[in-house]
């Protein structure tokens, strides 16, 4: 069974950074899509950014590009979710997903698993 573990969450000021951190078991992780969705207050859950089993290929929302990395490390079975330039409008539960061997988990219909989610709450 994949289990998905979050951490890194916190409350920072507009502007400042964080860096999720998303350790995976029970699956063969390096050779799996992975990704960050979110679900602020009240709104439906979104996709935020993605990247595939071999690092070729990473997606993003738009209002996150050039702020957001992801990055993975499949020597530790951990996908990462570097933040920067935060705004209040980023403030929501970050969960990890797990997509598949032909699927890089873009859309909730392409995950596969997901983590319990960790909260990031920016403030103005």
């Amino acid at each position: 069974q994949v289990q998905l573990v979050e951490s890194g969450g916190g409350l920072v000021q507009a502007g400042g950074s964080l860096r999720l951190s998303c350790a995976a078991s029970g699956v063969t992780f390096s050779s799996i899509g992975m990704g960050w969705f979110r679900q602020a207050p009240g709104k439906e859950r979104e996709f935020v950014a993605a990247i595939s089993w071999n690092i070729d290929r990473t997606y993003y929302k738009d209002s996150v590009k050039g702020r957001f990395t992801i990055s993975r490390d499949n020597a530790k079975n951990t996908v990462y979710l570097q933040m920067n330039s935060l705004t209040p409008e980023d403030t929501a539960v970050y969960y990890c997903a797990a997509g598949s061997s032909i699927l890089v988990p873009t859309s909730k219909m392409t995950v596969t698993s997901w983590g319990q989610g960790t909260h990031v709450t920016v403030s103005s």
